[in-house]
């Protein structure tokens, strides 16, 4: 496969599958000189690990990531940064029902359809073991966004019909205290209530995911292929399960007036700024310079503990029921991959704005 990559001066390229050896990645286009926190590294990693709570599949993984080049005493060299994550978990049994039929709503038949064979095991490729790589890559990304002091914040905005409610003051300080990864205490209460019943009856819900990028300098993105929008989304769509972003007042704009829509310019203390922002930060692709917002959709896990009717390869029906270690609702793991994949983004676009101006 060709689409192993993302990034164009910073260019990340991953391998690996869930329950092979390992999984690994090569961090390419990484500038010189920065000197790397590991335990910031490693504290992004076990935000993304499974097995951290109850409501969460119970896979252990370390996940501590075994650098082979790129680092000379902890600090970047400009070469590529590679390293390597061991797989010590796999339960490949737990798939091994599985060989000749196809899940609902997974991707076992368009892998099958388009290579002529497939990974029963976890999804192989397809599997968000994968996510691991881009978390790491983040982490160093994230490292360098701290020099320009950008900062990302993301949480859980709504899991299943539990949601925050509108006009809520964000609380970015309770993200990480409470397992939904939500920003609003009494909704959390009401999604973990809510979550632990859907999971009783072994079935799944998805959710949405907010982000808030604060401190972009202005020109970021180019005007036509490389939008920073664009570019964001295409990471976002990459991970497993997710069905929609948007940014800004992304859908709700189709009901507004454009003189609702605009965002009126203003001279805020000599600096120019928007009085309200339902661009997102964006205008024409390229950062305004006022906090770029998002909202990603993530469908229910595919995986349900219940049984249901399918196919084997020999298009003969049969029926499944799901076995072994899923969670019931993805959202709240994912928050630190759309934070890495935020960073991986936003770190290539810096150092394109460099070569595109003096």
């Amino acid at each position: 496969m060709a689409s192993n990559s993302i990034g164009n001066i910073i260019k990340l390229t991953t391998f690996g599958e869930s329950h092979g050896i390992a999984i690994g990645g090569i961090l390419d286009g990484f500038p010189a000189g920065l000197k790397l926190n590991f335990e910031l590294i490693n504290a992004e990693m076990a935000r993304r690990k499974p097995g951290q709570n109850k409501l969460t599949t119970q896979r252990k993984e370390s996940d501590l990531p075994i650098f082979l080049s790129g680092l000379k005493d902890g600090i970047t060299t400009g070469m590529p940064i590679a390293w390597n994550i061991e797989n010590t978990n796999q339960k490949s049994k737990d798939y091994s029902h599985l060989e000749n039929t196809y899940r609902p709503s997974h991707a076992d038949f368009t892998y099958q359809e388009k290579y002529g064979i497939r990974e029963v095991s976890g999804g192989g490729r397809s599997s968000a073991r994968e996510t691991a790589n881009w978390v790491l890559a983040g982490a160093i990304c994230k490292q360098f966004l701290q020099l320009q002091k950008i900062e990302i914040n993301a949480f859980v905005k709504s899991i299943g019909v539990i949601s925050i409610p509108e006009n809520t003051n964000f609380d970015f300080d309770f993200i990480e205290k409470n397992p939904l990864r939500t920003a609003h205490l009494e909704t959390a209460e009401a999604m973990e209530t809510y979550l632990k019943r859907i999971k009783k009856e072994g079935d799944t819900v998805g959710g949405e995911i907010s982000g808030i990028v604060h401190n972009l300098p202005i020109g970021l993105g180019d005007p036509i292929f490389e939008k920073l929008h664009a570019n964001l989304g295409k990471a976002f769509f990459t991970l497993n399960a997710v069905k929609g972003v948007e940014f800004g007042s992304g859908f709700k704009a189709t009901k507004m007036k454009g003189s609702q829509h605009n965002d009126i310019f203003t001279n805020e203390n000599g600096k120019i700024v928007t009085e309200t922002n339902n661009s997102g930060g964006l205008l024409g692709g390229i950062s305004n310079g006022m906090p770029l917002t998002f909202n990603i959709a993530f469908k229910p896990v595919a995986t349900i503990l219940q049984k249901q009717k399918s196919v084997n390869q020999k298009g003969e029906e049969t029926q499944l029921e799901g076995k072994g270690r899923h969670d019931a609702c993805v959202v709240p793991r994912a928050v630190p991959i759309v934070e890495a994949l935020v960073a991986i983004v936003v770190a290539d676009h810096l150092l394109m704005k460099r070569v595109n101006t003096i």
